[in-house]
This record gives structure tokens, sequence and C-alpha cells, in this order.
């Protein structure tokens, strides 16, 4: 069997599927590689890296889609868009492996299904001790959170750590970093290296301890959480009135803070709104407030995705791909995680698709036509 690594075609994606280094691994499990000239320039890794690992280059697309296995790293874009513009080069029975935003854009995988392709959307690989090595979002985010704190040291008009020279002492720079997954805790470490004062906020208490660890203070708002994490460890939605009080207490937080980062998401939903307009204003100004939140609506009431908002003073980020901006580490453990993937897919170079398999069953969103995919089938109003 063979493995392919498309070339993105998503605007702004630098990341490739595969680095040269997955390419041995890969093929001591038995699978051929196959890459397309220039997947992985962006990235930094020239065509004749993957050459010497002993992977087959070819010139387009088209060529590398005769792969019984294709990997993108984004097989739908933010709007619903497929990667590849013409589905037709997809066959029938074959796999297709890649982030594509399923609980976002369910239509864009009844479209896909439709190809007759096997699709897994790596967004849902449970988080089991098992699936560890294959968790891309775990990755992707640890990116995210350190890129997050170096965007925004440069925006803020102060240094981070805490200084006394000749010419007097700078005071350290307060971070306040809500939510406490993978990318906020992120932040925290990078901006506490960096020398911030840093205070983390996650409606899951039991994230406190996580974000003590980091060397940040866990901001107690006093409010009752126990039913705010579902049993995949992300945080659950809550009712209006709860976020209205979280709001106002927020907002002190907040306006007390030279740079906010905000990385909170709910899966399948848009992203709770935890500062206000208010709270911006009070901010001092210069300050700085980057959204990781911003592709689905954003945590601020200001946020625009991709733009750069000034208001009161303050600035407003919305970056949407912060992976892409390291795309060589970003590649590495992309690549990693998916190869890990793609040997549970065909353990000896043969495919087995052991849908008992909890990774498997829950990654399977598309095969033989269909929607197979509880969550998204009750999106689509459709039964499995």
């Amino acid at each position: 069997m063979k493995v392919a690594a498309l070339k993105e075609t998503i605007p702004g994606e630098r990341r490739v599927a595969l680095a040269p280094g997955n390419v041995a691994a890969l093929a001591k499990a038995g699978l051929g590689v196959v890459i397309e000239a220039g997947a992985g320039a962006a990235a930094g890794f020239a065509d004749d890296a993957y050459r010497d690992k002993g992977a087959e280059v070819v010139s387009s697309a088209r060529e590398a889609c005769q792969a019984d296995i294709l990997l993108h790293v984004r097989a739908v874009d933010g709007r619903g868009q497929p990667a590849i513009g013409d589905l037709g080069q997809y066959r029938r029975g074959q796999i297709v492996i890649g982030l594509c935003d399923p609980l976002g854009q369910p239509h864009a995988i009844r479209e896909l299904a439709e190809t007759g392709i096997t699709l897994f959307a790596l967004e849902l690989v449970p988080r089991i001790t098992r699936a560890q090595s294959m968790d891309v979002l775990s990755s992707m985010a640890t990116l995210a959170g350190y890129r997050a704190v170096l965007l925004a040291a440069v925006e803020v008009p102060k240094m981070f750590p805490l200084m006394m020279t000749a010419a007097g002492t700078l005071t350290a720079a307060k971070v306040f970093v809500l939510g406490a997954g993978v990318a906020g805790l992120q932040a925290m470490a990078t901006a506490k290296r960096l020398g911030a004062v840093v205070r983390g906020y996650d409606l899951r208490p039991a994230c406190k301890e996580q974000v003590e660890s980091v060397g940040g203070k866990f901001v107690d708002l006093g409010l009752e959480t126990g039913d705010a994490q579902d049993a995949g460890g992300y945080a659950k939605a809550q009712a209006e009135d709860f976020y209205n009080r979280q709001r106002e207490l927020l907002g002190k937080i907040v306006a007390d803070s030279d740079v906010v980062i905000t990385t909170a998401a709910i899966p399948g939903k848009p992203a709770p709104l935890l500062v206000t307009e208010e709270a911006v204003a009070a901010m001092q100004p210069g300050s700085v407030i980057l959204d990781l939140a911003a592709e689905r609506g954003g945590n601020c009431a200001l946020t625009k995705a991709d733009q750069r908002v000034a208001a009161h003073g303050v600035t407003i980020l919305g970056p949407t791909n912060l992976p892409a901006e390291v795309p060589l580490h970003a590649s590495q453990m992309f690549g990693n995680n998916v190869s890990a993937f793609v040997k549970l897919l065909a353990p000896k170079g043969q495919l087995e698709l052991n849908r008992e398999d909890e990774i498997i069953r829950e990654t399977m969103v598309a095969h033989e036509g269909q929607v197979v995919h509880p969550r998204l089938a009750a999106l689509l109003g459709a039964s499995v």
C-alpha cells in the first residue's frame, strides 16, 4: 500500500502532513510513501530530503492521489471548502486523513462522503492513553499557545520581565490567560519563562493544579462549576446567566492585565463570549488581547478572525492558524501523530478497518458513501 502527503492548498497553510523523518517509520511498517513535489517547501523540507529517506516524489496532486491513503493537514478549510478543488481526484474506497472541522462543517463531510472515500477526522481522536501519540489537536495547541505569547510580547509596549537597572525598575507585565487546555497552559508556561506575572482561569475546577504547575496563579471566580467538564475532558456549555456573571467578574481581572490571551472553545459550538467591550475599554492603553478562539467567533466581543483590531487604545488580534507560523516543528509533530494513526489502520502494510477499535470508530466520519459518525449524522438530521 502507498501513503501520499499532498501539498496544502488552503491559503496561509505552510505545514505538510509528513516530514522527511516520518518516511522510514512508515516504510518499516510496510508502506510506500509518496510526496507531491513542493509539499514540504514552505515548512523547510526540500523534495530531496524526502527522496534521501526513500520516498517517491511525484510532480502533481493527481499523481499523488493514486495512492491508497491520502494525507492532508487540512482536508477542509474554515469555510467548508475541500482542500482538493476537483473531488473527482478522490476514488471510492480510498482512505483520506486530515483535519476537517467535522462538527463545525458537517455539510462538507457529507459532500466528501458522496465521493465514496473513507474519511478520518483527526479532530475526533479520543482523549485516551492509547491515542496520545495521535493527538494532533494537542500537538498543534502546544504550538499555538507558545506562538500567541510571542506575538503578544512583540505588540505590548513594555517588556515582560521585572528588571532593576541603573535607569530605574521596570515592573513585570501582567499576563492573563483564559482557558487552561493545552494551548492555555503552554501560553502560561511561555509567559512565565519570559518573566511575566501570570494568571490563569478555567471554569473547570480541576485545572487549578495544572495552572499552578506551570507557574501561574489560578483565578477563582467563586462560581458553581461542578458540571463544567464533559467525558472527553472538554469544557461544557453553560447557561447564559452563568456567562453573564462570569463576564462581569472576569472584566475586573482583564482591566488589570497588560496582555490577555483567550483560548476557551467548545467543540462544535461558537466560542463563549468572555471579554466584553466594556472590559476592553477598561484596560490600559497599549494593552493587547490575543484571541485564539477567533475561528469560532472569538472570546472577545471585538475580535475579528485574522484581523488586527484597534479599539479603546487596545490591540485585539484574532489569528486562526498559529501552528502554520512555525511550520517546521508543526509538520514534524503532525507527521509523527498522523504516522502513528496510519500504522493503526495498516499495522502490517495492509488496511485493517477494525471499527470495534475506539480510535478508528470515533475518527471515521464517512464510509461507503455515507456519513457514519453519530454526532455528525445528528447535525445533518440523518441517522447512521
